[in-house]
Order: C-alpha cells, then sequence, then structure tokens
C-alpha cells in the first residue's frame, strides 16, 4: 500500500454543506473506504486548503480514480501528493549509490 497526502479546498458548495451537514466529513471518508483507501489522518486547516488527509492505497491508478469521483462531485478541488516514509527512501539512496 502507498501511502497519499491530501490537500482539499471546499469550493462554495462545499462550504455550505459543512455548514449544515458538518457530519458529511466523516461519510465521505467512509465513501473513501469503500472505494478502496484508507483514510489515517486528516486534519483541519487555517490559510490556503481547508483539509489534509493521510490516505492509503494500493496504487497511484486508485488515488487518481478516487480524486476524481471526490472532484466530480463540485464541493471540493485536490492536490494530491505521494508521500515516501523518510526511511524508505534514505535505504534507496543507499542502494543507488
Amino acid at each position: 500500500m502507498a501511502t497519499y497526502v491530501v490537500l482539499s479546498k471546499l469550493t462554495d458548495e462545499g462550504r455550505k454543506t459543512l455548514k449544515s451537514k458538518p457530519e458529511r466529513v466523516k461519510e465521505v471518508n467512509a465513501e473513501i473506504s469503500k472505494m478502496g483507501a484508507k483514510v489515517l489522518h486528516q486534519f483541519a486547516l487555517l490559510g490556503k486548503y481547508d483539509f489534509l488527509t493521510v490516505l492509503e492505497a494500493k496504487d497511484n491508478v486508485s488515488i487518481a480514480k478516487i480524486m476524481v469521483e471526490l472532484g466530480s462531485r463540485g464541493t471540493l478541488e485536490t492536490m494530491t501528493l505521494s508521500a515516501i516514509p523518510v526511511d524508505e527512501f534514505l535505504a534507496s539512496l543507499e542502494k543507488s549509490g
């Protein structure tokens, strides 16, 4: 399983939904699980993005499909980053040297 960091920004519609139905965040997390990814951590943010979510998914194709599904709803915009554990990254550098 691979790890992904998702920065999300609510649209106007997303803010309206969140205000009227705050529990929607947890419902979306359950939907993500049904789509094959696991929510490991989630934080509300101040600043340019509204949420930071750490997910675990099978691969890039799987996470891309989930992000397209979520984005197609019109309630949020996302930036998804692949995250490599530092020890794994350092080990790969040692092997290539």
